[in-house]
């Protein structure tokens, strides 16, 4: 297979895939269905026309019957009045008719033929294209439950797809309010040591110190004069005793 025959092979495929993807059966379906009808209206047409054309002869034979019954009566008419020539005449002319009736019973045969086929043929198609139409209604609702369940799918499958993007975003930004928090408590323990220095406080680290040494002093003070008094107060219980 040459270049340009497999490139057309390959276009071909993809444009019969291309067509397959935005045919609609459901479509199709009615189409076909819609040509059907037409053939079966053509069908039904043909037999109306076989059954005027048999009509014309069955018209055609019932005026040259009158004719020939015409001609009897003037045979004998003739013969009343000794005319045996013009009887002859007369009878002569009926037999041709007679002829032409022969020919038209053999035509009325032959159509009557016809349309009787044409007749089962229209209701055998009837009855195909009433079949055809059921069974197009029944696939079109099977293909519409069909194509509703698909579409729930993909909506259920994109609902699948963005929830689980949403509890990974909602993971990274509890993740992120952890580490924002963790950092926070840092920083807070940082400056309460001192390593770091509040700069949005009228107190600098050095001076944190001070006061912490200064709140350490006191309180020294405050649990030596406790001791003190507890002390005192032993003596004096010891001097009672005595």
């Amino acid at each position: 297979m040459g270049l340009m025959k497999r490139v057309q092979t390959i276009f071909q495929a993809k444009s019969n895939a291309a067509l397959n993807k935005m045919e609609d059966p459901r479509q199709t379906l009615d189409l076909s269905y819609e040509q059907q009808l037409e053939n079966l209206t053509k069908v039904k047409r043909a037999v109306a026309d076989v059954a005027t054309a048999r009509k014309r002869v069955e018209i055609q034979a019932e005026q040259l019957k009158a004719q020939g019954d015409k001609l009897a009566g003037q045979a004998k008419a003739a013969l009343a009045q000794n005319n045996e020539p013009l009887a002859r005449e007369a009878l002569t002319r009926r037999e041709a008719i007679a002829a032409q009736l022969q020919d038209l019973d053999t035509q009325h045969a032959t159509i009557v033929e016809q349309e009787e086929k044409l007749t089962e043929t229209a209701q055998r198609l009837q009855s195909e294209v009433e079949a055809f139409r059921t069974k197009k209604e029944t696939i079109k609702a099977s293909y519409t439950a069909a194509e509703a369940s698909a579409h729930v799918s993909e909506a259920v499958s994109g609902i699948s797809t963005s929830m689980g993007d949403a509890g990974a975003a909602m993971q990274r930004a509890q993740d992120k309010v952890a580490e924002m928090q963790a950092r926070s408590g840092a920083l807070d323990e940082l400056l309460a040591s001192g390593a770091l220095t509040d700069l949005t406080s009228s107190t600098d680290d050095i001076q944190a110190q001070l006061n912490k040494a200064g709140t350490s002093s006191n309180v020294d003070a405050q649990l030596a004069a406790l001791k003190s008094q507890m002390a005192e107060g032993g003596e004096l219980a010891a001097g009672e005793e005595k």
